[in-house]
């Protein structure tokens, strides 16, 4: 399938501020930017959660950007397991930011707890989407639906991940299976679609959760890891992510393409010296010495976070963002920016 054939090329940009722009996991790490980015930029935001019993603090996180105090913000109640909520969430909305899908912290018992959810819930928000009449989708993959496969690095667009290969975990197979039904739904029913493929996201928190990759800033800054396995993984600052995100939404070229959004690859060693080297105060807790592959192999039995990496100790993880930078204009901030933020942002809020 050429993807590049999805959707329509050529058309005005996209900046109608008339209606809202419906974004799907707005409490996410991500969501949060996205829904500020585009408060910031002067669009009204809907957001979806899961339950409105956080929606007022969530609000709050996200007014305390910068220029996203002012604008509309509001929530709707909807799952990505159930049909409710979508029709609503996205009725008279200009586009759909999808965000929302599980980022597990350690492999489930059965991969399907992931993948299902991913799939069909991406299927039932394109469906909602499509019934709405919005303009674009704009879905949030990952690179871990690109880095997987027969390619080498630096991988690019063209790269998939091959969910039967000796790489593919469950959370890499969900991302890689739900963006290709996503790539079949758009061609097959002519919804336009954009597709974000974000490296390992870090930078600065809203409120106090932290989600996944930028709890791994706080377990170095904690002293959880006594010793960093040889894992390297591409790095991109939230701010940028979102971005992205709003660019793929609105740049005539981003239709029908998916766009690798993430700087350098960086090792947990990297990451190590950049925290040592800026926090001096948090360096006595942080680990000091890589572990030797066979070694972390044997401690992946005993540790859910390091099972996830076992199988690409090692790897050359190098992507190109060539693409994003040629066809959206994209200029993202180094690693080492989207490092130090998330430690600053965890200081301040008090959660190391």
């Amino acid at each position: 399938m050429d993807i590049r054939a999805v959707g329509c090329r050529g058309r005005a940009v996209n900046n109608d501020r008339t209606r809202p722009v419906a974004v799907t996991g707005i409490g996410g790490f991500l969501g949060r930017h996205v829904a500020a980015h585009l408060l910031s930029a002067g669009y009204e935001v809907r957001g979806t959660i899961r339950s409105m019993q956080k929606a007022e603090a969530i609000e709050a996180a996200i007014r305390s950007v910068d220029d996203a105090a002012q604008g509309k913000l509001s929530f709707v109640v909807a799952d990505l397991t159930a049909d409710a909520g979508w029709d609503i969430a996205f009725a008279g909305g200009s586009h759909v930011i999808h965000t929302a899908s599980p980022f597990p912290s350690r492999t489930p018992k059965h991969e399907d707890d992931l993948i299902l959810p991913a799939r069909e819930g991406t299927l039932r928000v394109l469906r909602a989407a499509k019934n709405a009449g919005v303009k674009r989708v704009v879905l949030t993959s990952s690179i871990a639906a690109i880095s997987y496969g027969p390619g080498i690095a630096p991988f690019t667009e063209a790269d998939w991940t091959d969910v039967n290969g000796r790489l593919a975990t469950p959370y890499y197979k969900s991302k890689t299976l739900a963006e290709r039904a996503a790539w079949d739904f758009a061609r097959e029913h002519g919804l336009e679609l954009a597709v974000v493929n974000p490296g390992m996201i870090l930078g600065p928190i809203l409120g106090t959760e932290t989600g996944t990759s930028v709890g791994l800033v706080q377990s170095l800054l904690k002293g959880r890891y006594p010793a960093m396995p040889d894992f390297s993984v591409p790095v991109v600052d939230v701010r940028d992510a979102a971005e992205a995100h709003v660019l793929a939404m609105t740049a005539a070229t981003a239709a029908g393409e998916r766009f690798i959004i993430a700087e350098e690859a960086l090792s947990i060693s990297d990451i190590v010296k950049v925290l040592k080297r800026d926090f001096p105060a948090y360096r006595k807790k942080m680990p000091k010495f890589v572990l030797p592959n066979w070694l972390a192999g044997i401690a992946s039995r005993f540790d859910p976070g390091l099972k996830l990496i076992v199988g690409e100790l090692g790897r050359d993880a190098r992507v190109s963002n060539d693409k994003a930078k040629r066809l959206l204009g994209w200029k993202p901030r180094s690693g080492d920016e989207a490092i130090r933020a998330s430690a600053e942002s965890l200081i301040a809020a008090g959660l190391v």
